[in-house]
């Protein structure tokens, strides 16, 4: 009985294997026609790039002289931007054409993304660099300031590249004043409304 019983296991281990031997044979040539046919498919063809439609957002960080930027119902032609870097910082400022008057959108990361709208003020406004500005029924405390080099391209009146010195101030809610002189030119002053993200379109007009 011992003897039958070893023959059969033999005979079953030799059937055990030899199937072993074949599931493996067959893996391996699947295997392998697949890679062959994976390698040998033609690489993908990517259609043309995305040119953004008018009207969808884009990132203001990226604006450029000749952009269309909307911000509310009314679009201002970008005839200008400047940009400035102080030690680490670096931040933008882009002149909007307007019927009221050259306004301006400052575009910055210190370290939070901020946009701000300024509208220039041509009345006096206190003594740059004081500790409080009382101006049109605001109380502006100081906030900081500094000095930058910067660059300028498109329409800006200014020299291609120098340096511009500014004191920052806010009042109560949020409201900015700064005073800004560029190069050897005196004191500019100007008052920046916060903006919202979805406040602003930019429409690329060179890309």
């Amino acid at each position: 009985m011992g003897t039958c019983l070893g023959r059969l296991t033999s005979g079953g281990d030799q059937v055990g294997k030899a199937w072993v031997y074949l599931v493996t044979a067959l893996g391996s040539a699947l295997s392998a026609t697949f890679w062959r046919r994976w390698f040998r498919r033609p690489p993908r063809t990517l259609g043309p790039p995305h040119n953004p439609p008018r009207g969808e957002r884009s990132d203001p960080r990226r604006i450029e002289v000749g952009d269309i930027v909307e911000i509310g119902d009314v679009a201002y032609p970008v005839r200008g931007s400047v940009r400035l870097v102080e030690g680490e910082w670096t931040w933008a400022e882009h002149l909007l054409d307007d019927p009221d008057g050259r306004r301006r959108l400052s575009v910055a990361e210190n370290p939070e993304f901020e946009l701000v709208l300024w509208r220039p003020e041509a009345g006096g406004a206190g003594t740059a660099g004081a500790p409080v500005v009382e101006f049109a029924g605001r109380r502006y405390g100081w906030r900081e300031s500094g000095q930058a080099r910067y660059t300028a391209t498109g329409a800006t009146g200014l020299a291609p590249s120098g340096v511009m010195r500014y004191h920052d101030y806010r009042a109560a809610g949020g409201a900015r004043l700064t005073f800004e002189a560029y190069g050897e030119a005196g004191w500019h002053v100007a008052r920046g409304e916060r903006l919202d993200r979805a406040d602003v379109i930019v429409h690329p007009q060179s890309r």
